[in-house]
């Protein structure tokens, strides 16, 4: 594999890991702090059409009102992986109390342009 490719495949994780990483901090100024101004991106909720947001403005509104909601939530990544301009993570979310821990399993797939996230889709399996 061609140098290039592989340092576009491991830019893709970084960023991925680096959501992740942000997420579990609710740390949104993190998370959209390595998205491209113009990023879109497709929630996994609400069911069953989700929402698409679109810029960084809209995107942060949307993780703000989520840690509001999920004030204890914390995502684990499962596996990465990525080829070329595209990661995809499949994790596991918790939140709630110790009495009332719920989680989800879910993915994100990511896809980077000129060293920043520009489109991000999450979906949750239900």
């Amino acid at each position: 594999m061609a140098k290039a490719n592989m340092a576009r495949i491991e830019e893709t994780a970084r960023l991925a890991l680096a959501f992740a990483e942000a997420f579990n901090a609710h740390d949104v100024a993190a998370m959209t702090a390595i998205m491209r101004d113009d990023c879109h991106f497709e929630s996994s909720e609400p069911a069953p059409d989700d929402a698409f947001y679109a810029g960084k403005k809209a995107i942060a509104q949307y993780w703000h009102r989520y840690f509001q909601t999920h004030p204890q939530a914390q995502l684990e990544a499962e596996e990465l992986f990525g080829l070329g301009l595209r990661s995809v993570m499949r994790w596991r979310c918790e939140w709630g109390s110790a009495a009332e821990r719920r989680e989800v399993r879910g993915v994100f797939i990511f896809r980077v342009n000129q060293g920043a996230i520009s489109e991000l889709y999450g979906y949750v399996k239900r």
